[in-house]
């Protein structure tokens, strides 16, 4: 219960961590009160704040974290209303991608297509009817330019949906940044960069393991030093629960990952306070609303204690767990879909009880094609209805305290844990993976939630209960079949324009550091500015480090 009177626990937080937080943000209103005139607490708290409490939940923008990463959360600043987006061509997702800041979006999520997800041009064989189906297709530096025509990458934070391939995608910003007259150090974003998760639950890897944590880590050390504003990694746990995993899995796996990663770095020679504050995560979020605010606060506190006591970590900055949050596409329903309006309120509303730094909402009718423009309008505004007119914002951890979310919390922490440990005796995630242990634990969870489905033990609204027939389907977007002609012509043309032996120069010289120990990300960014293709980069790279086949 709270109380007027103040602990010297929350005096000192005060005075330490909230007082230089509201002179650095100020708040984004004067008053926080509700409709009946009653003001509300930056921050509820028990009427004594004891040595419990302080150890397992303290305070937001202190160790452990569990209440929140910044002092004052939303009642500062808004998390960040992305939307994902990227289909056909780059001009036309350009197009979107102005539609949706002029709508409010805060920041761009880039989606690139299957092609490009695997490091091949658009006139591969392989690439045949996938150009531009589930994403925006990307073959050389000429693709990124149109994609980001007149958007001023100094003002937009980009989060890139890229993991094998990632080092080039972002060499292609950077040189699109540089053609703006925009260095790299202003730079604001994420690249995905998290491979580890492709072996075990989506399947969009290229190279083997050890390899790509070398790009990875490669990235870490170049942005670092060039780029340091940049999130170096997004560490998914998204695809792991879109492959069927439990919320307990979809924490440890992804912390799991998490700790592969950081032991990779510093085999690299990295320090740990150098790269940990630029790391992010990324997690799903289902209609389950109490367990996922529990799980992300479960997240954010056992990757706190890690990061302190496993790897030493001294800056704050490398103990918090800043995540963004997309809602979870594998709820979606092709029955009924105005359905998944409720479904995605309802996980965005939890995303943001449970402290997202950013969010994603999907659209109604991603259970059917890609999203159209009227329903991307509909699921941004489900964001900013919940930020401007639930007062779910005005405080801070609003379930905090609450006795069924602080004992799933504690429940998911312990869980998660011991899955942790788990995988620790088997050698890491990359020997987990190797062994195909992350996998089967996927493969069944899922099948016991589909068979729950089946049986009828676990409701879906509008498939297994209360469904209706249904005459019509609503009107869907539908991808131009030209699109993949166009795309290659346009490759072709670059490649008759381009100086062709400065482009295999770059490339001998790609293949020669991949031969050694060099960074790759500076022989990646001349080869990107001599406009050698995606497909050609990636070629030279398998030459090297060879292709990864699934078990």
């Amino acid at each position: 219960m709270a109380t007027d009177r103040k602990s010297p626990a929350e005096l000192d937080w005060e005075a330490s961590c909230l007082a230089p937080a509201l002179s650095r943000a100020p708040e984004r209103k004067a008053d926080f009160e509700d409709d009946s005139g009653l003001s509300l607490p930056r921050l509820a708290l028990p009427a004594d704040c004891d040595e419990r409490y302080l150890e397992d939940l303290g305070f937001p923008g202190q160790f452990p974290f569990t209440r929140g990463i910044q002092p004052t959360m939303y009642r500062g600043r808004l998390w960040t209303m992305r939307q994902y987006a990227g289909f056909s061509t780059a001009e036309a997702s350009n197009a979107r991608y102005r539609y949706l800041l002029s709508q409010g979006t805060t920041g761009l999520s880039v989606a690139f297509d299957l092609p490009t997800q695997l490091g091949l041009d658009s006139d591969h064989p392989m690439s045949l009817g996938e150009v531009g189906k589930v994403g925006v297709a990307i073959d050389t530096l000429a693709d990124a330019e149109a994609l980001f025509r007149d958007i001023p990458l100094d003002q937009v934070s980009t989060s890139m949906t890229i993991n094998a391939p990632a080092a080039v995608l972002l060499a292609m910003y950077v040189a699109v940044a540089e053609k703006q007259g925009v260095a790299p150090g202003k730079l604001s974003g994420t690249i995905q960069n998290d491979v580890l998760k492709e072996y075990a639950a989506r399947g969009t890897y290229i190279f083997p393991p050890r390899p790509s944590l070398r790009l990875t880590t490669d990235i870490f050390a170049w942005c670092e030093r060039h780029a340091p504003r940049f999130n170096t990694i997004s560490i998914s746990g998204y695809h792991i629960r879109e492959a069927g995993s439990t919320a307990v899995e979809e924490v440890a796996f992804t912390l799991a990952d998490a700790i592969a990663y950081v032991e990779a770095a510093l085999a690299a020679g990295l320090s740990v306070d150098s790269f940990a504050p630029r790391l992010a995560f990324f997690f799903n979020c289902t209609s389950d609303l109490f367990g996922e605010v529990a799980k992300f606060r479960a997240a954010r506190r056992l990757w706190a204690r890690i990061m302190r006591d496993r790897f030493k970590a001294q800056n704050p900055k490398s103990q918090m767990l800043r995540f963004h949050t997309q809602t979870a596409g594998h709820t979606l329903t092709a029955q009924q879909c105005d359905n998944n309006i409720v479904r995605v309120a309802l996980q965005a509303l939890a995303a943001v009880l449970g402290g997202t730094q950013s969010l994603h909402t999907n659209s109604r009718d991603e259970a059917l094609a890609l999203p159209s423009e009227e329903s991307v309008r509909i699921a941004l505004r489900t964001q900013q209805i919940i930020a401007f007119e639930t007062g779910a914002a005005d405080s801070v951890d609003p379930l905090g305290g609450s006795f069924l979310v602080e004992s799933m919390t504690d429940r998911v922490e312990a869980e998660a844990r011991a899955l942790i440990d788990e995988i620790d005796a088997m050698g890491g995630m990359v020997a987990a993976i190797e062994a195909g242990f992350v996998q089967r634990r996927i493969e069944d969870s899922a099948y016991k939630t589909q068979c729950a489905i089946e049986r009828g033990d676990k409701v879906v609204v509008g498939v297994n209960k209360f469904a209706i027939e249904e005459r019509e389907r609503p009107a869907v977007f539908h991808l131009d079949p030209e699109v993949e002609r166009q795309q290659r012509d346009k490759l072709a043309s670059v490649r008759a324009r381009r100086d062709n032996a400065i482009v295999q120069t770059c490339l001998d010289r790609l293949e020669t550091a991949a031969r050694g120990s060099d960074n790759l990300m500076p022989p990646i960014l001349d080869a990107v500015r001599a406009y050698c293709s995606l497909g050609e980069i990636c070629d030279r790279l398998r030459r090297v480090f060879g292709e990864f086949r699934g078990n």
